[in-house]
């Protein structure tokens, strides 16, 4: 029998005017509460995903804190394996399983520097990452829940792809407007609002200021 995807869960926090940054990369919309529920998320899923750009711009250790349990496998999304050997997921890859997603079009270069580190490699497409693929992948590797943290172009790439389950959102009280602002689902979009994909609204959480919506794909 043909093993099936992971559940995927896409999560953020964004503005009233759903923006997940200012122009100038400021993302700095959650509050410590929310900090602590999306901990409590990770410690329950077995690997969380995010795109190279987050970890150039953020540096992020994607570890559990704030709350007891166990760390999440790292995926990171990096068709050209250009991830700086200094950043936090490369230097403590050792500590914590990290995955590390890439294309054909990877240089031997940037190969040989991942293979330096305690990373597993995973070629999933010819130019770019193609999500679909490395979702089988990632079943193949007996992973059975993902949650992605990435950022719009992600995002869009599970969206049009249809290739998530579940979308949780906290609505912080902050608006950011302009037009070069990071939103929560970039790339083409959808012509047609009858192309988006079905949801149906699981529960809602107040937080004091911030709302915490949670989605099922139907």
């Amino acid at each position: 029998m043909e093993k099936s995807n992971p559940y995927v869960i896409l999560s953020a926090a964004i503005s009233i005017d759903g923006k997940l940054a200012t122009k100038t990369g400021d993302s700095k919309l959650s509050s410590k509460n929310d900090s602590v529920r999306l901990h409590k998320l990770r410690s329950k899923v077995d690997a969380i995903l995010v795109g190279k750009n987050t970890v150039a711009h953020d540096d992020p250790l994607l570890t559990v804190r704030h709350t007891k349990g166990k760390n999440p496998i790292r995926i990171i999304l990096d068709s050209k394996g250009s991830l700086s050997r200094k950043s936090k997921i490369l230097q403590t890859s050792n500590e914590v399983p990290t995955i590390i997603a890439v294309s054909k079009k990877i240089s031997k270069s940037n190969l040989d520097k991942l293979c330096k580190f305690p990373v597993k490699v995973i070629v999933a497409g010819e130019n770019s990452i193609n999500v679909k693929r490395l979702l089988r992948r990632l079943s193949d590797n007996n992973i059975k829940t993902v949650l992605v943290e990435g950022g719009g172009i992600i995002n869009w790439a599970f969206v049009k792809n249809n290739l998530f389950d579940e979308l949780i959102v906290t609505v912080s009280p902050f608006l950011i407007g302009g037009k070069d602002s990071v939103s929560f689902v970039q790339g083409d979009g959808f012509e047609k609002i009858s192309n988006s994909p079905n949801l149906r609204l699981k529960s809602i959480k107040r937080l004091k200021n911030h709302l915490v919506l949670s989605y099922v794909k139907v």
